[in-house]
């Protein structure tokens, strides 16, 4: 008896079949890129969130850690870097620290805010070198001669910042004691107002307000 003869595939079906599979795999490639960018994109944008919230509660902690001592100046802002004295956060340590903030370009010419601490101070001496320091690291990012060495970080990108004052009940620019001729007290509020970089991951204007925890609340007539 004949047997049939096993009838194969044409040269067309195959060269048809290998044009869908490629058409499919190209498919899938696309699908798997897309989905690579946005995981990069998200994580981009998560990382950039917790950089500036880290660097905001930064922020607040050395503003509630202010404080005020003989022959020092608690806060003085100068319109370029905004300095601070503020306590130990042990209790334990009898030492307080020169904190500073200021907006300058890092290494890759990219606006940035930086923070700038001191070691440990104990005396007015000390203090006063410090705040000396601060000053001038603002201007040239560690190139002075002081000997006076502290730790630097590059935070979040920024195009500007600028800061308020809230006192006799109102709120207006900042002011340092150049402007006012006297050491200046701490403000019962202090507003931020940060211009973050056109970017995937954040941009535009925050506003952060920050009150001074043994301010009190005006009187009502």
């Amino acid at each position: 008896m004949a047997t049939r003869a096993t009838r194969g595939f044409t040269l067309i079906e195959l060269l048809v079949a290998i044009a869908i599979m490629a058409l499919l795999a190209l498919v899938s490639w696309q699908g798997l890129e897309g989905m690579a960018r946005a995981q990069s994109i998200n994580r981009e944008r998560s990382d950039a969130v917790l950089t500036l919230q880290t660097t905001l509660s930064q922020w607040k902690a050395d503003l509630d850690a202010t404080v005020a001592l003989s022959q020092t100046r608690p806060i003085d802002w100068d319109g370029r870097v905004l300095r601070l004295t503020r306590r130990s956060t042990d209790t334990a340590l009898p030492a307080v620290y020169v904190v500073a903030w200021t907006l300058r370009a890092d290494a890759t010419g990219t606006a940035r805010w930086y923070r700038w601490q001191s070691p440990g101070l104990t005396t007015r001496p000390e203090w006063q070198q410090a705040w000396d320091r601060a000053a001038a690291w603002a201007q040239d990012g560690g190139g002075s001669t002081n000997e006076l060495r502290g730790t630097e970080l590059g935070l979040v990108p920024l195009e500007a910042w600028q800061l308020f004052y809230f006192r006799n009940d109102a709120w207006g620019p900042a002011v340092g004691a150049a402007a006012l001729g006297t050491n200046t007290p701490l403000p019962d509020g202090v507003r931020l107002v940060l211009s973050l970089p056109p970017g995937p991951a954040l941009a535009g204007l925050l506003t952060r307000d920050w009150v001074r925890p043994t301010a009190s609340a005006a009187k009502s007539s």
